[in-house]
């Protein structure tokens, strides 16, 4: 269709109440109309949550290539996905009573359709009829995003695929009519104030708070949209394979960042933050001590001749230049064979702490744990991470630098502790938290923490990090002190809180090998992993809740879950899955 200005004939096809101005709706009548917002420009990608285990992302066309590259946020969703992922995923929901019970939802219908029936369940669209009035021109793909259109403040739009525009037009048209009133009593003015803007272009419905920023969107994307922007390309890359929910955040973002940065460093608390008074004028200090800190403003009045300044905060530097190293960052929510993954990619913008995170040495650690580990926690910094921590706190909080090295003066002196050395010698070069098999929650009740099967291996000399615990024994007492007691097993420092769990982490195991811990951890690239077996210990999860059987049940279809994450080549990778049986 022809972006050309011109006639009618050649203007794009739309839908705003262009015609003469009407009386403007009553309050009923208004609340009407926002169930249509609800169905055609929200609800597609409200439905990303409510029907997300039912959705994957097909191939063709996606609602960005009705958006412009000055797009700054994206989510989008597929309520039709390909016949064989959403055979799969419905599968894998319906192990859940729960799911099973609520939306009982079976892999040959319509999710657009039960979507359509949820919003218009409370009767606010009484005699619109989905097959007649909404499936003839709506399609399966939509979009919300955020837009920067060179205003103070971003756009916000929606978009939603339609397979015939000409009916689209009817369609909306229907749709307004039925819920938001008799025809002629509740179209929107020529602003599009109280419905919103449509502009109908090719395939894609654009969806705004007025046609004019609708047209100004599509506008935008001629020629330049955010499906062929680099950047767009680059970051959903590496968020992996095509899931039902896509997101997206480009480097544009931080235009606006920045500025809440400031603005949010004035809402808070306390003097400091508060306007200058040779900024602002004389002020009221009752005022002062009582206001909100959205409100600090108004206690302030404006100086004698007549000029007011607007209230400043610098952003601290190193947080600009957290924001300035910003440049993306992408997600994707999809199933794969039987599990659940969000994978994720952002860039690394904060390079002077993650370069202390690379080490692979946590993740080696657990996968020697006992092939029954319950759950495990691991991870490595590299030497000279304390310190650099200590410096990036002084650089959000310049002022307080001097304060804070009084403070950690105090406390080496107090504790016997030396800052960095300690704290690094008792994290080593690389740490598992974990969980083994036999908890037992009356034993724990009855004979406190020696009866859980918990415990903590550090790569590291045994005898110097029993140096540091020593010195914390001497602070927390002599019944800190039996717990803070080291062993030396297989190259590791062990503590433990149970005797039998101790001896087993003194030894070498082959959690690595399973199938369980392999099916959710990215093995080969990852640099901290959380993982957990819910099927080890006899159902352990099941079991703690026995005495809820509407818990239990929905829970017995767990196995195993596990987050991945690390950097590389300047991007920091993430993976979420959620295995069941």
């Amino acid at each position: 269709m022809s972006m050309t200005p011109g006639g009618p004939a050649d203007r794009p096809d739309y839908l705003d109440g262009s015609g003469p101005a009407q009386p403007a709706p009553d309050n009923d009548n208004k609340k009407r109309l926002i169930a249509v917002g609800a169905i055609v420009a929200g609800g597609a990608v409200i439905a990303g949550g409510a029907w997300a285990a039912t959705s994957f992302f097909a191939t063709g066309a996606q609602p960005a290539e009705a958006l412009p590259a000055a797009t700054v946020a994206y989510v989008s969703v597929d309520l039709d996905p390909s016949g064989g992922q959403k055979i799969e995923a419905i599968k894998t929901l319906r192990k859940f009573p729960g799911f099973t019970d609520e939306v009982d939802l079976q892999a040959d219908e319509d999710l657009r359709e039960r979507l359509f029936e949820e919003v218009t369940s409370s009767g606010e669209c009484k005699g619109l009829d989905y097959a007649s009035d909404v499936e003839p021109w709506l399609g399966s793909r939509a979009a919300m995003a955020v837009v920067d259109l060179g205003e103070d403040e971003p756009t916000p739009v929606g978009v939603i695929q339609t397979t015939d525009g000409g009916q689209a037009e009817e369609g909306l048209a229907t749709l307004i009519e039925t819920c938001g009133g008799p025809a002629g009593e509740d179209e929107a003015d020529e602003s599009g104030s109280d419905v919103g803007g449509w502009v109908v272009e090719g395939d894609w419905i654009v969806l705004a708070e007025t046609k004019d920023i609708a047209q100004q969107v599509v506008d935008a994307a001629d020629g330049s949209t955010l499906a062929a922007d680099s950047a767009f390309q680059e970051w959903t890359g590496e968020a992996g394979d095509d899931g039902f929910v896509s997101m997206y955040v480009g480097k544009g973002v931080t235009k606006y960042v920045e500025d809440f940065a400031g603005a949010g460093m004035m809402g808070m608390p306390g003097s400091m933050l508060a306007p200058a008074p040779d900024a602002m004028g004389s002020f009221d200090e009752e005022c002062l001590e009582s206001a909100a800190p959205a409100d600090v403003e108004a206690c302030f009045e404006s100086s004698s001749d007549d000029t007011t300044s607007e209230p400043t905060q610098e952003v601290p530097e190193e947080l600009q230049q957290m924001i300035n190293d910003f440049d993306g960052a992408a997600a994707t929510v999809r199933f794969d064979d039987g599990a659940v993954e969000v994978e994720y990619a952002m860039s690394d913008y904060n390079q002077d702490m993650t370069r202390y995170m690379t080490s692979e040495e946590g993740v080696d650690m657990i996968s020697a744990l006992p092939e029954d580990t319950v759950a495990a926690f691991g991870f490595a910094l590299e030497e000279g991470w304390a310190q650099a921590m200590l410096d990036y706190v002084k650089t959000l909080a310049p002022d307080e630098s001097a304060s804070i090295d009084d403070q950690l003066a105090q406390f080496e002196q107090e504790t016997g502790l030396a800052f960095p050395e300690d704290v690094e010698t008792l994290l080593g070069d690389g740490v598992t938290v974990s969980m083994g098999s036999g908890l037992d929650p009356d034993a724990v009740a009855n004979g406190g923490p020696g009866e859980v099967p918990a415990g903590i291996r550090i790569k590291g000399d045994a005898q110097e990090i029993q140096a540091v615990l020593d010195k914390i024994s001497a602070q927390a007492g002599p019944e800190a002190a039996e717990l803070l007691q080291v062993t030396e097993g297989d190259g590791y420092a062990v503590l433990a809180l149970q005797d039998d769990y101790r001896s087993a982490l003194e030894g070498a195991g082959s959690l690595g090998d399973s199938a369980t811990y392999s099916g959710v951890v990215e093995a080969d690239e990852a640099q901290s992993v959380l993982f957990v077996n819910f099927n080890a210990d006899d159902d352990w999860l099941v079991r703690l809740a026995g005495d809820m059987p509407e818990v239990s049940e929905n829970l017995e279809p767990l196995a195993a879950l596990g987050i991945s994450g690390w950097v590389d080549d300047e991007v920091v990778h993430g993976l979420v899955k959620l295995t069941t049986d």
